[in-house]
């Protein structure tokens, strides 16, 4: 992991939430660059806006790079990646309270119904977004106010994604730290890239694919540990 793109939530910024300023220091610590994005109109989020700004922001990708979402961060990141052409890869996101469906008590008044309606009903090809990658790691807290628990079965079932759900941390606002965020991300990419090499090194007669590799090593069922949902 080289570089990681920050994607902030609905009415949030670039230094919120509370985890942000311990994940920056983390990456300086690891050695990987961390840009987070002011995202436009953070208030009324629009999806061309959002897209539009990461299409015309985000530098060359390769397979060192990951994005990070919060909140609408997530969709804004799935449909940026919707969007590019088919030969680009990238390492993999990583998504803390990801949201496709909300909870009633995520809207504070009706206006809040009229911004969130086309993110929650505007489709999304999810086959193009993992021929950018098939590392996706979703992180939700089993007492969120805004997301349903049950969308972290969406993030499963549409992108194979590996799940965390983790206990009292709410929206993720107030939350300080999220050590899945570098670890289990860096652990799957590691685990990948070791069996690639591996089976590059194995006679012709015991050759296994990388897109074999890859499948066996990133089957959301199979390594899940036992503090993720099943």
């Amino acid at each position: 992991m080289e570089k990681i793109y920050y994607v902030h939530g609905w009415a949030s910024d670039i230094v919120s939430p509370a985890w942000i300023p311990w994940l920056k220091e983390e990456c300086k610590k690891r050695g990987i660059e961390f840009v987070a994005f002011e995202m436009p109109n953070p208030t009324e989020p629009k999806i061309n806006e959002w897209v539009e700004f990461l299409r015309s922001n985000v530098g060359k990708l390769n397979e060192e790079t990951f994005f990070l979402g919060h909140s609408i961060g997530c969709q804004a990141i799935l449909r940026y990646l919707e969007k590019l052409p088919e030969n680009e890869k990238i390492g993999g996101c990583i998504f803390v309270a990801g949201w496709f469906n909300l909870l009633e008590s995520a809207y504070e008044e009706e206006e809040d119904r009229k911004i969130a309606k086309p993110w929650i009903e505007t489709p999304i090809d999810f086959e193009k977004i993992k021929k950018h990658t098939n590392n996706f790691l979703a992180i939700f807290s089993d007492d969120d106010y805004c997301v349903p628990i049950d969308d972290s079965d969406l993030f499963r079932d549409r992108l194979n994604a590996k799940i965390v759900i983790k206990h009292g941390e709410g929206h993720f606002e107030d939350t300080e730290r999220i050590d899945e965020i570098l670890e289990d991300s860096l652990e799957l990419s590691d685990e990948v890239v070791a069996e690639i090499e591996k089976s590059r090194q194995r006679p012709k007669s015991e050759f296994v694919s990388q897109e074999e590799v890859e499948a066996e090593f990133l089957n959301p069922i199979k390594h899940r540990k036992n503090a993720y949902k099943k």
